[in-house]
């Protein structure tokens, strides 16, 4: 059954529907208890015969009838917990509306890892510059729902290639209450599609299906190949969790694959995005898997302490998309001032 917003329920008075958001409030009365659900689009009233012993913020899936008398409300609700805070909320959120967010570009740990991060001296401490919003934005899916960013972001790459800049524009959008990976690429197929003319449906590959050999990821030239057999736009999912980020969500069913994706256009990669691990037992976990101290990602662990929904989200490098689809053999012709590792000025 497909999700319906709250601002939509007057549409369905009669009709079965799930509603997906945070636990708002919650009131007991002698024979009845509310709980007041909030989703992006506001709030919605659900009844339910038994109390439930739920804290603030839990995120929940709710399947109930929707009725106007003696208001609307969802009625003989069925409830199930999607993710539980870990503790109580330090604060109350009240009714959050889906914006544009700017996040900072001087932080104080790799975002994705590795060793592509460039380092700067902040007031005598090492901080570095963003490769990504990708921390920030998870964290405000738990606030808004859906957030977006256009942004640089930075990447120390040693690479003097035609589709390589050590600075860059990225379109980063992040969503909540997804099923998978699927109803990522769902929005990332629209954005795109709009922005190039195009029609659509983009076919779906997997890795384990295209890849060269044992190698855990694409090369540029399996990224034209891939395209040359399969079409203009072509996503491949599936990427090995080993070789994807500590917050991208495994396969339940397969978990050496992830439910990571990149969309190609035209030989090259321009989208990257993924389902996310969403629980916070599950970070220490995987941090742990990989050698990684959780201390050290505490702040951006927090959020997921007081209930985070199912998320996932997608980042498009502009320069790569303008390239591609202008026909532009190198990306410094598609930024006024271009960075790389040779060129600091104008």
């Amino acid at each position: 059954m497909e999700r319906v917003l709250s601002s939509d329920l007057a549409a369905h008075v009669g009709e079965l529907v799930t509603i997906q958001g945070w636990l708002h409030r919650q009131r007991r009365l002698a024979n009845v208890s509310f709980l007041v659900l909030r989703d992006r689009a506001g709030l919605a009233q659900v009844v339910l015969a038994e109390p439930v012993e739920l804290l603030p913020e839990t995120v929940l899936e709710v399947r109930g009838r929707v009725v106007t008398e003696p208001q609307l409300e969802v009625h003989d609700a069925q409830v199930a917990v999607l993710a539980q805070p870990a503790e109580q909320a330090p604060l109350e959120l009240h009714r959050p509306q889906p914006k544009e967010i700017h996040t900072p570009k001087l932080v104080g740990a790799a975002t994705e890892g590795g060793a592509n991060v460039f380092r700067v001296d902040y007031f005598g401490r090492d901080a570095f510059l963003a490769q990504s919003p990708q921390l920030y934005k998870q964290a405000m899916v738990g606030v808004f729902e859906r957030v977006y960013e256009v942004g640089p972001a930075f990447r120390a790459e040693p690479h003097d290639t035609g589709r390589h800049l050590s600075e860059f524009t990225s379109l980063d959008a992040e969503l909540g209450f997804i099923r998978d990976h699927r109803d990522v690429m769902t929005v990332t197929e629209a954005c795109v599609l709009a922005m190039l003319e195009a029609t659509g449906p983009i076919p779906v590959v997997h890795f384990e299906d295209v890849r060269s050999g044992d190698e855990p990821d694409l090369s540029p030239e399996d990224e034209r190949r891939i395209c040359a057999e399969h079409g203009e736009l072509v996503f491949v999912e599936g990427f090995p969790t080993a070789k994807r980020a500590f917050y991208t969500h495994p396969d339940p069913d397969r978990p050496a694959w992830s439910r990571g994706f990149d969309l190609l256009y035209r030989g090259t990669e321009i989208v990257s995005g993924a389902q996310r691990l969403h629980r916070y037992d599950d970070y220490l976990t995987a941090l742990r898997a990989r050698g990684l101290d959780p201390a050290s990602f505490a702040g951006y662990l927090q959020a997921f302490r007081y209930g985070m929904p199912p998320h996932g989200g997608f980042a498009i490098g502009l320069p790569r998309l303008v390239a591609q689809a202008t026909g532009l053999g190198n990306l410094r012709e598609t930024t006024l001032f271009p960075r790389d590792r040779s060129r600091l000025t104008p």
